[in-house]
């Protein structure tokens, strides 16, 4: 795969960064030498690799997902916090409606 000054000008659009043609042309060789760098992962042999998802073994703790009476330290205490809410809708925080 390669990359043309076209579509670095197509990606920085889709991103929403504005690039002059100069920075453009910078930046072709620089992703076509990145995209060979992933062209070279692919050719490694990983039939008898096990897929991971981290170098370590790991498990999360877990704990339970209760409210903490104590108004000090946890909850109990929404209807206070909600008074000093603009808005309140079935005991959550009202906000406007927002749409680009």
């Amino acid at each position: 795969m390669s990359v043309d000054k076209q579509t670095v000008a197509k990606i920085a659009s889709l991103a929403r960064i504005e690039m002059s043609d100069a920075e453009c042309e910078r930046m072709v060789p620089e992703l076509n030498n990145i995209l060979d760098w992933v062209d070279q992962l692919g050719e490694v042999d990983t039939s008898g690799v096990e897929p991971m998802t981290a170098v370590m073994p790991m498990a999360q703790r877990l704990r339970d997902d209760v409210v903490d009476p104590d108004p000090l330290t946890g909850g109990g205490v929404r209807d206070k916090v909600l008074a000093n809410a603009p808005a309140a809708e079935h005991g959550f925080f009202g906000v406007p409606k927002v749409i680009e």
